[in-house]
């Protein structure tokens, strides 16, 4: 039982190899390269320096932009969700009913609401919150 055991543990672990060594070979079990892989060419001259300099400009460039929006993003929502939570304490507001959307500094509220005491806490509590600079109203005041 111990041979059988010992010969079984033997092929698993040469198949294993086999397969690990294919893999990290780039070929299947044809010898062939495989199709999403591309084939290893080699390179005759030397590499231009200016060019991948200019390259690596370009690409941190665009990782530069890239985070700047990131960052840009993410400070919206983050007004964003500080005038959704204001309203959602507020008894006097049913901040269900108003829509907040952010565009750099300026925030506009839309959406129906029920009073104008409810309107004019809306736009209150929007002007209020720091890092807000302008207020848009398209609020309606009716049945909602």
């Amino acid at each position: 039982m111990r041979t059988l055991r010992a010969v079984v543990l033997l092929v698993v672990v040469v198949l294993v190899a086999v397969v690990a060594f294919s893999y990290l070979n780039g070929t299947g079990w044809s010898g062939m390269p495989h199709m999403d892989r591309p084939a290893v060419t080699n390179t005759s001259g030397a590499a231009s320096v200016e060019t991948a300099r200019e390259r690596g400009a370009e690409v941190g460039e665009k990782v530069a932009l890239a985070a700047a929006k990131v960052r840009e993003t993410a400070a919206e929502a983050a007004l964003t969700s500080k005038i959704k939570a204001k309203m959602m304490l507020d008894d006097n507001i049913r901040a269900r009913a108003i829509d907040v959307t952010t565009s750099n500094t300026t925030v506009t509220l839309s959406g129906t609401i029920g009073s104008a005491d409810e309107h004019e806490r809306a736009l209150r509590l929007a002007r209020e919150t720091a890092g807000v600079t302008n207020v848009v109203d398209h609020l309606r005041v009716g049945a909602r």
